[in-house]
């Protein structure tokens, strides 16, 4: 509805266009710039015929053909407005799509952990003095009791993940999400508990726990038993310590405290969408990833230390020491506070050119496109003498800016290759037998058809280059602009000729 307010809209500017030319002509005629037209008497003519008469030769000249040219590039701008806002519109219903899909299968995963935690007692004995009724005193020792909780980092952390991705279908639109089959081991060294207070009164190993986060638990699919050392234990919900890591699991633990090193490993299937980061707990961490995605997009603090990316996938490597973070291996979690949030590292599932994005960027070549289209016709027009009327040049624009309307209707059901293939072939074709019926020029509409071919293919070059898109549109505007003025070489050369002849005689 909106594309056809917008064709009504083009309309009336093209009717106003055509009054204030009429009345500059009109004017320009009381005051003497443009002589009056007389009849086979030598009257003068005054009436709409003659003005008319006198439009119709100004409309002949080159100037003025060139600045309807503009004006009607002007007028098209409308059209290509509306669908460059219907474009907006419906990629922000697949955004919204995208989001309700990520909100039922998974969202963005983020790995927080594990932590290993252990509660420990401290005791405080404090002197008091208190006063009796015949007021003696006497000193009392009073002894208070406060729970504490050390957050143990493990010494090694490896984390090996397999990214699967696939495509979720809600309606019309597609969403890319993931499944991710993930290994994570490593070890933690006896914590020195008693190295974070020297009031500490008994350290709680038959009561510790260990924990890992997980971003949206919903996804969770499959998770294997904690091997710790060599006994298995399941896990439970939630981590038990919200206030650094929100969400997750936990598996409580009897620590033998006569070990040095304490082994632990894990599998776990979960699902997600846009993306994978982990952070690194471990006094080293080490991350592997792979994936049958071609297009990853690495973010976070740090980028992977090598990476291999071809048409099957890519593979990554991180290895990231504890000097980068900010927070410690060993603290108490009442008397201290760290943003463990604040690092992180991953990889974004990047679909490298999304239809809309493709389409807008197309819209933004409308114009010139529009312009480029018109000159060929004026300048075909010069060569075989005949004028096209300025509502064929408004059909021609339109059937342009149709392309884009077209495009964006078939590549919702189809792949794009396959949607810009259809909506160019059908935009040329249609232009190319309106041009054969205006025209009535075999060879020069056969020109039009190879101009508006080689057009959309430049066109779809610029689409599927992006980072040398801006240096390839640079270098076609600049040959563009030399052919124009190659062509426009010897536009008034026969007029000075003719005048030069008339004033020798």
């Amino acid at each position: 509805m909106s594309f056809i307010f917008s064709i009504i809209s083009m309309l009336f500017s093209v009717a106003i266009l055509l009054g204030i030319v009429m009345f500059i002509v009109f004017m320009a005629r009381k005051i003497g710039l443009i002589s009056t037209p007389v009849d086979e008497d030598g009257r003068q003519v005054n009436d709409i015929k003659g003005l008319f008469k006198e439009f119709s030769k100004f409309s002949d000249s080159l100037i003025f053909r060139f600045g309807i040219i503009g004006v009607m590039v002007a007028i098209m701008t409308i059209p290509l407005g509306m669908v460059s806002e219907m474009v907006s519109e419906r990629s922000q219903l697949y955004s919204s799509v995208v989001q309700d899909i990520a909100n039922t299968w998974g969202h963005q995963q983020n790995i927080s952990g594990p932590v290993l935690i252990v509660p420990y007692t401290e005791k405080f004995i404090s002197e008091k003095v208190l006063t009796d009724k015949d007021g003696n005193e006497r000193k009392v020792d009073k002894t208070s009791y406060v729970q504490r909780t050390a957050i143990v980092l493990p010494e090694q952390l490896f984390i090996n993940g397999k990214l699967q991705g696939e495509h979720r279908q809600r309606s019309i639109y597609k969403s890319l999400v993931y499944k991710a089959e993930l290994q994570l081991k490593g070890n933690f060294a006896r914590p020195d508990i008693e190295s974070l207070s020297s009031h500490i009164d008994k350290i709680h190993w038959d009561q510790a726990w260990f924990s890992l986060g997980i971003s949206d638990t919903r996804a969770i699919n499959k998770v294997s038993h904690l091997q710790w050392n060599a006994s298995q234990t399941d896990f439970e919900p939630g981590t038990r310590i919200v206030n650094i890591i929100k969400s997750g699991f936990h598996a409580p633990l009897s620590i033998n405290k006569e070990l040095a090193r304490y082994e632990f490993s894990l599998n776990m299937d979960i699902k997600g969408s846009q993306g994978f980061y982990f952070k690194p707990f471990g006094k080293t961490t080490n991350v592997t990833l792979t994936s049958d995605w071609p297009h990853p997009s690495f973010q976070g603090n740090v980028l992977p230390d090598e990476h291999h990316i071809n048409a099957e996938g890519f593979t990554a490597n991180w290895s990231i020491p504890h000097l980068a973070r900010n927070y410690p291996q060993l603290w108490t979690l009442e008397a201290q506070t760290f943003d463990v949030n604040e690092f992180k590292a991953g990889v974004n599932l990047f679909e490298s050119v999304s239809l809309y994005s493709q389409i807008t960027r197309a819209i933004k070549y409308g114009v010139l496109f529009i312009a480029l289209t018109y000159i060929t016709f004026l300048i075909f027009e010069l060569g075989i003498n005949h004028r096209l009327h300025i509502v064929q040049y408004g059909i021609i624009g339109l059937a342009l800016s149709m392309f884009y309307m077209t495009l964006l209707s078939v590549a919702e059901h189809a792949n794009f290759f396959t949607a810009y293939l259809a909506a160019a072939a059908l935009i040329i074709t249609m232009i190319t037998l309106y041009a054969y019926a205006a025209i009535r020029r075999l060879g020069r509409t056969v020109l039009i058809a190879l101009l508006l071919t080689g057009l959309y293919f430049i066109l779809y070059s610029l689409l599927k280059l992006e980072d040398y898109a801006l240096l390839v549109g640079t270098v076609l505007l600049l040959a563009i602009l030399g052919i124009m003025m190659y062509l426009t070489r010897n536009i008034g050369k026969n007029s000075n000729n003719e005048n030069h002849t008339i004033e020798a005689r």
